[in-house]
């Protein structure tokens, strides 16, 4: 056929016609409005994602799979447009009516990254409220924080830690709910399901055994899949099950020797299959190595990557994947089906987070109850405590007591309303800056004692000690600050506290010592002072709530949710290689272990660990003291088809109101026989009154897990329950019962089938 230029060119004319016309009807296509079948809220959650899913177009799909990091980063991150200015952000879609989702760190209060903007309302420390023994505490603070955040327009809470605090060293067992993982994992279930009630969705972290932060983003954490199961995941799936979190976020570090954000067997096999967890995983900020292999193994959407992973994996990485058919496309619309289902299902959707006024006083009063729940009175000699009416003069020493209380570091440190009291102490940049809130502990004791008070810093021990020989009381305010990503590497109050807390005890016998810690420190001054209160990081109120108890407004309720070693050399690994921040004057020792061996105490975490070894701690597990005194009648155990609970008749036998908190252990009858927390009840008395406490106890606490069986099973035998006032001290009396062979779940056991 001869060459006719004039027929070529009419017919590529045409072709690109046709080709660009087909490309506008596209893109008019995914501009067009659409109808919006997923907006019926008669819908069950999956039923709206399902709709909403088959309507998207890839780019609206991928859009999703990942989150920008939202705020200005010291001069080298640009806020995307839109943003709030926080720690995720996700561009609205407005073709489909889907509104721009704004991720907060919310572990105490809303944090805004680094602090900025304005300040919030923070909660006391997760070991505070975890203190208080009270579901009721943990769901009001955290209903209190998505009601402020959804009143600043945030839709993501990246609240609800709940890894155990398997070393007292761990700087951010302060974000988390103590040592047991039935504790551990009803007081978080409670926190995210107050959070999610207001509209807001919350995750739960750090998914999993991220129980140390030394060397995090490449620590392995190793530990045999039963003990796993028995501790730290079991915390989770208690956790889970309760909360019903939107979103789980997988940790920075490996788990026997693969990466939270792709192991397989964490996130697929036990979350998704074993649990049927039916949200979406989200990984922490940097946790991310791969697109194919991440999204493969369970995650679901990789967070902020352009600003905290080696490149966005969830953009071109996995598009490229699936247009080799690594990753089917079914796993795309699964991963996008998952993040939808959970906004429906907390009625994001029809519950929009908007701006409103926020009720900052009424807000403070719920941090308040908290803190005052929470706090734990350790020693009261010659009942010291509490403080009655007008003493004298009261000498307030040290931790900037005159004009706030300490809040840990890091990504949960909340700005208080009007800024810091104090600035300018190290650390002044990440994991900082340090914060304090702005509640004086000593202007609260000054209105409770007709003003006599003075204040010293301590800095100077003699001044501080003079002030005190010259006081009626001495009070002397101790700290230690932590934050995320590092350990202290030992247990011993920073700087020259325990010097400075002996030279007031030797200056005043009436010398009382306030703790405002991470955990548990070394306290060789203990026998030398009359009283002391640990008040963790207590909160915006936090100076007002320990004058309460100091002065008895409020009982001193609180009782540890984990054990207080003697020193270093009772935990199960005396050392931690590399720890410290050598920017707070503690520079790491050591260069830091790539793997730590979990399996030393396996699921024998805390006060089992205390029991297994023999040994005697500090104040064990469940311990507190109170302002009055209790009866115990003798405990009955009923047994109703395998469901146990245990009756005992409590008086308040003193003469003033207090909360008793009778604790239910059980030892199985072979394999680990430690005992283990079963159940507990928190019940208040006015001076005189008695009442019958049951205590039920949680079957899951009766089973092992059978990883053959991928399940929880009950051997039969012989139980041996106890009911005590902590982990160490137990009533008198024969619980025992003998109990058929079950398998069980978090809810029941079922007798196995002869």
């Amino acid at each position: 056929m001869a060459f006719r230029p004039r027929l070529l060119r009419t017919l590529l004319t045409a072709g690109i016609a046709a080709s660009l016309a087909g490309l506008a009807g596209t893109v008019a296509a995914a501009d067009a409005p659409v109808a919006r079948p997923w907006m019926n809220a008669s819908l069950s959650p999956d039923q709206r994602a399902d709709l909403l899913v088959k309507a998207m177009t890839q780019d609206e799909k991928f859009r999703l799979l990942r989150s920008e990091y939202g705020a200005d980063f010291e001069g080298q991150h640009n806020k995307p447009a839109g943003s709030l200015g926080t720690a995720g952000f996700i561009p609205a879609m407005p073709r489909l009516g889907l509104p721009a989702i704004h991720e907060t760190d919310a572990g105490q209060g809303v944090a805004r990254p680094l602090l900025f903007g304005d300040g919030d309302t923070a909660l006391p420390a997760g070991l505070a409220v975890a203190a208080s023994f009270d579901p009721k505490v943990a769901y009001a603070g955290g209903a209190m924080i998505g009601r402020e955040a959804h009143r600043m327009g945030f839709g993501v809470l990246l609240a609800g830690g709940v890894n155990l605090a398997r070393d007292p060293r761990n700087g951010r067992n302060f974000e988390y709910a103590g040592e047991d993982p039935l504790l551990a994992g009803t007081i978080v279930g409670a926190a995210i399901r107050g959070i999610q009630a207001e509209h807001e969705v919350s995750t739960v972290k750090h998914y999993a055994m991220n129980d140390l932060e030394t060397d995090r983003t490449t620590l392995s954490a190793n530990i045999d899949e039963t003990a796993a199961r028995e501790s730290d995941l079991l915390a989770f799936e208690i956790a889970i099950a309760d909360g019903h979190p939107g979103s789980v976020m997988c940790s920075y570090n490996r788990i026997n020797s693969v990466y939270a954000c792709e192991n397989d067997w964490l996130l697929n096999q036990v979350l998704k299959r074993d649990w049927k967890y039916p949200g979406f995983v989200m990984s922490d900020w940097g946790a991310v190595h791969s697109a194919a292999k991440s999204a493969l193994a369970g995650l679901d959407q990789e967070s902020a990557g352009e600003r905290f992973d080696k490149q966005v994996y969830f953009d071109q990485p996995l598009r490229q994947a699936v247009a080799r058919g690594e990753v089917p496309q079914s796993r795309i619309d699964d991963m996008v089906h998952r993040i939808l289902r959970s906004f429906f299902a907390v009625g994001a959707f029809e519950h929009p987070a908007k701006v409103a006024p926020i009720d900052y006083a009424a807000d403070a009063t719920v941090s308040q109850r908290a803190a005052e729940e929470g706090i734990v009175l350790l020693r009261n000699q010659d009942h010291a405590l509490p403080l009655a009416g007008a003493v004298g003069q009261v000498a307030v020493i040290g931790s900037h007591a005159d004009v706030g209380v300490t809040t840990g570091g890091g990504s949960s440190g909340v700005k208080p309303r009007g800024g810091s009291p104090v600035t300018g102490v190290a650390p002044t940049a990440w994991p900082g800056p340090k914060v304090y809130q702005r509640s004086s502990p000593m202007q609260a004791i000054a209105k409770r004692n007709g003003g006599k008070v003075a204040y010293a810093s301590g800095e100077d021990i003699a001044a501080a000690a003079k002030l005190a020989a010259q006081s009626k009381v001495a009070i002397v305010f101790a700290e230690q600050w932590t934050a995320e990503s590092f350990d202290v590497p030992t247990m011993d109050l920073p700087g020259n506290q325990d010097a400075l807390i002996a030279a007031v005890a030797k200056a005043n016998p009436h010398t009382l010592v306030v703790l405002q810690t991470n955990g548990a420190v070394k306290m060789p001054w203990l026998d030398q002072v009359q009283g002391v209160l640990e008040a963790w990081y207590p909160g915006a109120n936090g100076g007002e709530a320990i004058a309460r108890v100091l002065f008895g407004e409020v009982d001193a309720s609180g009782r540890l949710p984990v054990t207080w070693p003697k020193d270093e050399s009772q935990l199960p690994r005396p050392s931690i290689p590399g720890a410290g921040l050598a920017s707070i004057g503690i520079p790491p020792q050591g260069q830091p272990q790539q793997d730590i061996d979990y399996d030393i105490e396996g699921a024998d975490v805390g006060y089992r660990w205390f029991e297994k070894k023999g040994l005697q701690p500090l104040f064990p597990f469940g311990y507190g003291l109170a302002y009055t005194s209790f009866a115990y009648g003798t405990p009955k155990l009923e047994n109703h088809d395998g469901a146990i609970s245990v009756s005992v008749r409590v008086t308040n036998t003193g003469k003033r109101a207090g909360v008793a908190v009778p604790q239910l252990y059980v030892a199985p009858p072979q394999g680990d026989t430690t005992r283990r927390l079963a159940g507990w009840q928190r019940v208040s008395l006015k001076p005189g009154e008695s009442r019958e406490v049951r205590v039920a106890a949680s079957p899951v606490r009766l089973a092992h897990y059978d990883a053959a069986k991928r399940g929880w099973a009950r051997d039969a035998g012989r139980y041996r329950f106890a009911l005590g006032t902590d982990a160490a001290t137990m009533l008198k009396a024969d619980l025992s019962v003998g109990l058929p062979a079950a398998t069980c779940t978090l809810e029941a056991c079922t007798p196995a089938a002869h």
